[in-house]
């Protein structure tokens, strides 16, 4: 399997694949349940608790600044993906929409199928972390999270959820689906920070 599917990183790699990884040329799919059929005519999303409320359509959020980013991408199940490449909203472009409180620390995001994953906000408002819509130029199949994922490429990939719909912020940390369910708060693949 590792032969046909993926590959051990070249050791010139070392600063781009974290340790325990493997390389695919792929994007395998990875998903608990089933994926949700979304409509885009009703798609919202919402951004609520410790900010001002706002709720986009998909015709606003697509009105908002759209740019191309390449980033890696790193699975806790031991795959990379290097160089994957995205169309998004960056996610302090969208935030310049909202008011945060001060006491904001965390982001519990939410997702259409009643995932949910949490971030410090540390971790969350970074300038190289967006909202995708696309992957090399096509539209995010659904199976990849579409039509709306997070892409939070620092950290391990179950941190980028798929099918995004709600931000909540909050001001202390709330474990989401993964994390009650043994995954590490945090997940930083640089200290293999897969399970709690």
């Amino acid at each position: 399997m590792l032969g046909k599917f993926f590959k051990k990183p070249d050791p010139s790699l070392g600063d781009r694949v974290p340790p325990g990884q493997h390389l695919t040329e792929g994007f395998p799919v990875l998903t608990y349940g089933p994926t949700p059929e979304i409509d885009l005519e009703t798609w919202q999303l919402k951004i609520w608790g410790l900010s001002s409320p706002l709720v986009l359509s998909w015709s606003e959020l697509m009105a908002l600044p759209q740019q191309e980013f390449t980033a890696d991408f790193h699975c806790v199940t031991r795959w990379s993906r290097l160089d994957a490449k995205w169309t998004g909203i960056k996610i302090t472009d969208l935030l310049n929409l909202v008011k945060l409180d001060p006491q904001a620390t965390h982001v519990l995001q939410h997702c259409y199928g009643g995932y949910t994953t949490n971030l410090p906000l540390s971790d969350f408002v970074r300038d190289e972390n967006f909202l995708a819509f696309r992957l090399f130029d096509e539209p995010l199949a659904p199976e990849h999270g579409g039509p709306l994922r997070s892409v939070v490429p620092h950290l391990y990939a179950w941190k980028s959820a798929k099918w995004i719909n709600g931000l909540e912020f909050l001001a202390q940390d709330e474990a989401g689906f993964w994390e009650r369910n043994g995954y590490h708060h945090r997940g930083d693949p640089w200290s293999e920070e897969r399970y709690s």
